[in-house]
């Protein structure tokens, strides 16, 4: 039995390339990256991004069945894995629309609704890893969820991190400015 169908082995399908880090990685990078960057823009403008969500969540749908289909053995474990991962983000994808519903929206505003978001796509991001064995979408789900308390945590010290910032790029250029005079 090769390694791709044993719990410890590769998440993506074999194949001459299977073992670049670029290869294995980027689609659970780019989730991520694309969940922190939409949580970052709808809380700079204020304003729900619910077709961007939509396309994170089939995009992560993608990358679960990519992720699970070197360990499906046959056609039949090929659908269930393609169905489950259908109805896992089709569920998310609903919850995800009922923060999006305006009496939702009249009661939190956007930064809790990208909270929210971020949660729920944390949640099914871990579940889909638990679905598909795939350890790296179990990974980037937790990564995602820490994300939670660290954006609320950022949010509420915005003016705090802006003045460390501003303090930190004083400081250096003081001490470029202090070594040219000498």
């Amino acid at each position: 039995m090769s390694t791709a169908h044993q719990p410890g082995g590769p998440d993506l399908a074999s194949g001459p390339h299977a073992g670049s880090f670029l290869v294995r990685e980027l689609p659970y990078l780019a989730i991520l990256v694309m969940t922190v960057g939409g949580v970052a823009y709808g809380a700079m403008t204020r304003s729900p991004l619910v077709t961007y969500w939509e396309l994170v969540a089939l995009i992560s749908c993608g990358v679960g069945i990519f992720a699970g289909w070197s360990r499906a053995t046959d056609k039949d474990e090929r659908v269930r894995l393609v169905w489950t991962q259908v109805l896992h983000w089709g569920a998310f994808l609903a919850a995800m629309n009922l923060v999006f519903l305006p009496s939702v929206q009249a009661v939190a505003d956007a930064d809790s609704t990208s909270l929210v978001v971020l949660l729920l796509l944390a949640l099914g991001t871990f579940v889909a890893g638990v679905h598909t064995a795939s350890w790296r979408m179990g990974l980037n789900g937790v990564v995602m969820g820490l994300c939670v308390p660290a954006v609320a945590w950022l949010d509420q010290s915005a003016l705090f991190v802006a003045l460390l910032a501003l303090g930190l790029v004083a400081v250096a250029g003081l001490v470029l400015w202090a070594r040219a005079r000498m």
